[in-house]
C-alpha cells in the first residue's frame, strides 16, 4: 500500500523564461500547489529533496526549478550546481523574476529558488519492512512513531531534530501528514525529504516492532521513569505525541515503558512535541554512543 500526499489549488504552467514579460494581473493566476504538483521554496528544501532522491528514501521527482535571474551572479555556485543536477535528474531550470516566485510560494523566503515537484508516496510499514533499500527492519534500529502532531511547523521541527539525532526511520499514522509538504520541508531544513517515512496504525506498528525484539518507549508523565534512569539502548521504538491529543490510551497501555523529561524547576506546562522529541532523541543517541564506545574497548 502506498500513501500519497494530497494537495489543493492550482499551478500553471511552463515557459523557458518565466515571468519576464508577465508584469500584469496574469501573474496572480500562478498559485502554489495542484493535485499533482507541489511547490518548494528555497535551496535548503531543494537540497533535501535531491538528497532524498539520491538515497532512495523518496520517490519524489523534481519537475521544474525556477531561478531569479537577478540573483544568478550572487548565487553562481547554486546555479552551477542546479544546472548539473538538472542534467542528472532531467528537470528544467528556468529563469524568472522575484514577482513570479513570490506569487507561487507562501511567503517570500524562497531566496530566489523555487522547485515544482511531484508528490511523494509513503509505503505502508509492512511494505517498508520488506524493502531492502529502507532501514525499517534493522535489528538494532532506532525508530520513532509520531502520533497526534498537527501543526506543520512543529512537525517539521520535530523531523529536523530526529534526523540530526540519527533516527533510522519515522512512522506516521494513516492520515494526510504532508498536506503542506513545502512548509514541512522548510521548517525541517530539508530533513523531511531525507528521512525514511512509513505509514502504519500505531498499535499494529508496535506489534510488528515487538516481534522483532524492539522495546516500545512512550514519552509521558503518568507512571513514568526519568529518561536519565531509563535504559534506552537500541533496538528501540520511541513514541511521541502532540501537545493537544498526546499519545492515545490504546498505545500507552501496551508500551514497555513511559519516560519523562525532568525539568530544572517547578513547571506545570508541557514541552512542544518538537522539543520533547529533540531531548529524548539526543538522550537515546547519547546512551547508545556510550554503549558503542564500551563495545569498542
Amino acid at each position: 500500500m502506498l500513501i500519497h500526499e494530497q494537495k489543493n489549488n492550482n499551478f500553471v504552467s511552463k515557459q523557458d523564461d518565466f515571468g519576464k514579460n508577465n508584469k500584469n494581473n496574469d501573474i496572480q493566476t500562478f498559485v502554489t500547489d495542484s493535485d499533482e504538483e507541489i511547490v518548494f521554496g528555497g535551496m535548503t528544501s531543494l537540497s533535501g529533496i535531491l538528497h532524498g532522491i539520491a538515497s532512495g528514501c523518496s520517490d519524489r521527482r523534481i519537475l521544474r526549478v525556477f531561478f531569479d535571474r537577478e540573483r544568478v551572479k550572487k548565487k553562481e555556485k547554486e546555479y552551477r550546481y542546479l544546472t548539473a543536477q538538472a542534467q542528472t535528474y532531467g528537470f528544467s531550470l528556468q529563469m524568472t523574476d522575484r514577482e513570479y516566485l513570490d506569487a507561487i510560494t507562501t511567503g517570500t523566503t524562497h531566496g530566489g529558488i523555487v522547485a515544482v515537484c511531484s508528490k511523494r508516496t509513503f509505503p505502508s510499514l509492512e511494505d517498508a519492512w520488506r524493502s531492502s533499500s529502507l532501514p525499517f527492519s534493522k535489528s538494532d534500529g532506532f525508530h520513532v512513531l509520531l502520533e497526534g502532531i498537527e501543526d506543520p511547523y512543529n512537525f517539521g521541527y520535530t523531523l529536523r531534530s530526529l534526523y540530526a539525532a540519527g533516527v533510522d526511520g519515522v512512522i506516521l499514522s494513516p492520515r494526510n501528514w504532508m498536506a503542506v509538504a513545502g512548509t514541512v520541508a522548510k521548517s525541517s531544513a530539508g530533513a523531511s525529504e531525507q528521512l525514511p517515512i512509513a505509514i502504519a496504525d500505531p498499535v499494529e506498528a508496535i506489534g510488528l516492532y515487538r516481534k522483532q525484539g524492539y522495546r516500545i518507549v512512550c514519552a509521558g508523565i503518568r507512571d513514568s521513569v526519568s529518561m536519565y534512569q531509563a535504559d534506552l539502548k537500541v533496538p528501540l521504538l520511541l513514541i511521541v505525541g502532540g501537545e493537544k491529543r498526546g499519545i492515545s490510551s490504546s498505545v500507552l497501555s501496551i508500551c514497555d515503558m513511559i519516560v519523562r523529561i525532568d525539568y530544572g524547576r517547578a513547571f506545570k506546562g508541557s514541552l512542544s512535541a518538537a522539543s520533547a522529541a529533540t531531548v529524548l532523541a539526543f538522550e537515546i543517541l547519547h546512551q547508545n554512543s556510550i554503549k558503542n564506545s564500551e563495545d569498542v574497548r
